[in-house]
């Protein structure tokens, strides 16, 4: 046995049992020890973008960490758009970084590199393995720390160490650290609060699961409390669920929501702050009085300080409101295909239990508005801005929610960065649906120039900002990628394809020109 086949082993023995890799020549004894294991399930990425991603929609459905296995410096490089998505989705992941022997970094190779420096910024914990007789002890550490906050451990794995023997011993896996608790004071501030009025809470993390949910619902019923969520990374919708308002994205329009909040209970969520620092408009949307209390992060027991709020402003007896199944009696789009057109032929068709990765930027439509009315679904959005997500989220999220339709919202441009995940698609037989919509633009750049005060757009801008010279053809580069697909012009069109799409399996992909 090497230290590879105990890294394997540790990950495997802590329920850690798939991995998205793009490996190199330095990570070559750790592929071998996974091909000694059959437990391990192994997915390629071409790109680290792809690996990375996928990751990231893994561990949010299924609620653990996936490991990656990325080459030496550059490769994790390639992959941290997707590391910053994930690390603001605060996901579980445990990275491995192969990286030169330690003999051979006194010769400074041509791939030799600051990988710690690269790793710590998108990264909760970052260690190294020098020696083969500390891989249990560091990948043991790595996990106990993408579990507890949850968020990204990077390990660097040295080739010496993967290589060097290491004795037979037995294993077993790490003890669950329990949820912490807010004080009781700090639940009862809290719950004064929103007695008082004006208040709103801000949710994230597993308070946006159907039964957290519920109850915070209850509290809304009980004190006349706003319920506000902004990027949550896992947001169980759909008719007869508690479906809290999301922060809009411009800044007038979020000012004016929440222009009434007199105090701002954070439970899983963050407080809410413009995307972007505009001239002449604030940072900060709650209103300057707002008062902030941050009752619990992301690693606390967010369902139990609901409930532990609930007891307190006395919801216990109160019935939360949830909106009725409605969607799927819409009429049926036709004529001109555009962002509405297409979200009302999804919310119809949508089947029930269904996941939904969103990187639609622009063209989103009315689906936000539908989600409450339409069957019960999960919904997986970009939750950290870096564009390059949908794909690859989409590709994670199958692997870790088997049997449930996956629907990938995807922009043209964005897409385009990490367009390799529908290989992996195919390769592994996913159920997911793409929707493409192909602007041939970064309509989402347009609109910013306009909101720093930019009136006209002229030659240099548009080619900047266009994407239609050549225009980009999504069905073959599908078909390139071994994933079927079909291009659709009309409202019409879009719905007949996607509603076919729904009704089979495998990776399929829709163009949708608008």
């Amino acid at each position: 046995m090497n230290g590879a086949d105990r890294l394997c082993d540790v990950l495997l023995a802590n329920g850690v049992n798939v991995c998205f890799a793009n490996p190199g020549t330095s990570e070559m004894h750790f592929v071998a020890a996974l091909d000694r294991k059959p437990q391990m399930r192994c997915v390629l990425g071409l790109s680290e973008g792809v690996v990375t991603g996928a990751a990231d929609g893994y561990a949010r459905m299924a609620d653990k960490p996936a490991a990656t296995l990325l080459h030496l410096g550059p490769g994790l490089a390639n992959g941290l758009a997707n590391l910053h998505n994930a690390r603001r989705a605060s996901t579980p992941m445990l990275n491995i970084v192969g990286d030169h022997a330690t003999q051979h970094l006194a010769f400074d190779a041509p791939l030799t590199s600051d990988i710690d420096s690269l790793a710590r910024p998108m990264s909760n914990w970052v260690g190294r393995i020098a020696r083969s007789a500390d891989i249990r002890s560091r990948t043991e550490e790595a996990y106990r720390a993408a579990m507890t906050t949850p968020g990204i451990a990077t390990l660097v794995l040295h080739a010496d160490a993967a290589w060097g023997n290491v004795e037979t011993e037995p294993l077993e896996p790490l003890p669950v650290a329990e949820r912490s608790m807010p004080q009781a004071a700090l639940i009862g501030r809290a719950a004064d609060a929103l007695k008082a009025g004006d208040a709103a809470l801000f949710l994230g993390g597993r308070a946006m699961r159907a039964d957290a949910l519920e109850v915070a619902g209850r509290i809304a019923e009980a004190t006349g409390a706003q319920l506000f969520t902004e990027r949550a990374a896992r947001w169980q919708r759909g008719a007869g669920r508690v479906a809290p308002r999301h922060v809009p994205y411009r800044i007038e329009h979020a000012l004016e929501t929440l222009k009434n909040v007199r105090t701002a209970i954070l439970v899983g969520g963050r407080e809410p702050v413009g995307f972007f620092a505009y001239p002449g408009k604030p940072g900060r949307l709650l209103p300057e009085q707002a008062t902030l209390i941050e009752l619990a992060g992301c690693g606390d027991d967010l369902p139990g300080v609901l409930e532990a709020l609930a007891d307190a402003v006395g919801a216990g007896a109160m019935q939360a409101a949830v909106s009725s199944l409605s969607a799927p009696d819409l009429a049926r789009p036709s004529g001109r295909l555009d962002p509405d057109a297409i979200s009302v032929a999804i919310a119809r068709a949508l089947p029930e239990d269904a996941v939904i990765c969103e990187e639609s930027i622009t063209s989103a439509g009315r689906l936000a508005t539908l989600a409450p009315t339409m069957v019960p679904h999960d919904h997986l959005p970009l939750t950290g801005g870096s564009i390059g997500i949908g794909i690859p989220l989409a590709t994670g999220a199958a692997i870790g929610a088997p049997g449930r339709k996956v629907v990938c919202l995807q922009a043209d441009g964005s897409g385009m960065y990490t367009l390799q995940g529908l290989w992996t698609q195919a390769r592994e037989c996913l159920d997911v649906t793409t929707v493409v919509f192909s602007n041939r633009g970064y309509a989402i750049l347009k609109g910013e120039m306009r909101n720093v005060g930019v009136d006209g757009i002229g030659a240099n801008a548009r080619r900047m900002l266009e994407i239609d010279d050549p225009a980009l053809d999504w069905v073959s580069l599908a078909r390139g990628m071994g994933v079927e697909g079909a291009r659709a012009e009309t409202a019409e069109r879009f719905a007949d394809i996607f509603e076919a799409a729904m009704s089979r399996t495998g990776p399929f992909l829709i163009e949708a020109v608008i």
